[in-house]
């Protein structure tokens, strides 16, 4: 699929707190000319810090201690080492967005502050770029604000929004959806949904009942279940996914926020651990800032290998 391919530039602008990290720091132990004890537990400390994960930094100390003992290893030799472990460590990570059925309707969940309601606005607008006739569904009724947010992104997008009150039953604001977009021939129903109630249980049910009315209106849908994951976040967001993928079925990730972090490499932790197919990141506020994973342009961004 085309879909948001031209973002090489985008990427490595927004993953640059990462790989200057890595920069300054592959700098600063490389100052001497021996592969020492010492010289490992900075590389190691290195990764872990970029949130990479123990066992990625266990792989890559083994990797360029085999490549030192055939000869001197150099800065450089030591990027290219950490560039191939991360290319092996994301190997099959990426995956496209399955919008092939009319209507496709992508199921939008997450914590409160994770970026969703954005994210479902840059994706309405990313699509309605590459052609698509879209429609956005203001499932986040528990928060007035989510719902003013939704429209003015819908507004920027130039996307149609099916609301109703602040309060209302997520559900029939699903259902309310699924007749619009079929009415309207559309390609892509987005659907917004609530990222806070007042327990985990609560919460968990409410997005279940909003996925099987949706299936009910239209069969096989939602074809998309993506969980919208601050990148920030860490062990926590890891957590967070664990309990979404079990209550829902979750097809796939939307990791957000990976501009303001130094952390980056927690990407790759968090495939490690979950298992999940990475569809998008967001390295920005804008539309444009969203797009499909590459594992390759990741790691050449990340890195700078």
């Amino acid at each position: 699929m085309k879909l948001f391919s031209a973002v090489t530039g985008r990427l490595k602008e927004g993953l640059a707190k990462t790989r200057t990290a890595f920069e300054d720091g592959f700098a600063r132990i490389f100052q001497g000319h021996e592969l020492e004890p010492a010289t490992l537990e900075d590389l190691e400390e290195l990764l872990l810090q970029a949130d990479l994960g123990l066992d990625t930094a266990t792989g890559f100390i083994e990797r360029i201690q085999d490549q030192a003992r055939r000869g001197r290893l150099t800065q450089g030799d030591a990027r290219q080492a950490l560039a191939a472990q991360l290319r092996e460590a994301l190997a099959g990570a990426g995956a496209e967005l399955e919008l092939d059925a009319k209507p496709a309707v992508v199921l939008m969940v997450g914590v409160n502050g994770s970026g969703k309601t954005t994210t479902c606005g840059k994706l309405a607008g990313r699509l309605r770029e590459e052609g698509r006739s879209v429609v956005l569904a203001a499932g986040d009724t528990f928060r007035a604000a989510a719902i003013e947010q939704l429209e003015r992104w819908g507004a920027r997008v130039d996307v149609p929004v099916v609301t109703q009150a602040a309060g209302a039953d997520p559900s029939a604001v699903a259902f309310d959806a699924v007749k619009a977009v079929q009415a309207r021939q559309a390609d892509v129903l987005i659907v917004d949904t609530a990222g806070r109630l007042h327990t985990k249980a609560n919460l968990m049910a409410e997005l279940g009942k909003v996925k099987r009315v949706i299936a009910r209106q239209a069969p096989g849908a939602p074809h998309e279940c993506l969980l919208v994951l601050d990148a920030t976040t860490g062990q926590n967001g890891i957590a967070q996914a664990r309990l979404f993928h079990e209550a829902l079925g979750l097809t796939g990730l939307v990791l957000t926020k990976l501009d303001g972090t130094a952390k980056g490499g927690v990407v790759v932790r968090i495939y490690r651990e979950l298992g999940l197919p990475i569809k998008l990141i967001a390295t920005g506020e804008r539309p444009e800032d969203l797009a499909t994973f590459d594992p390759a342009a990741f790691v050449a961004a990340l890195v700078g290998a």
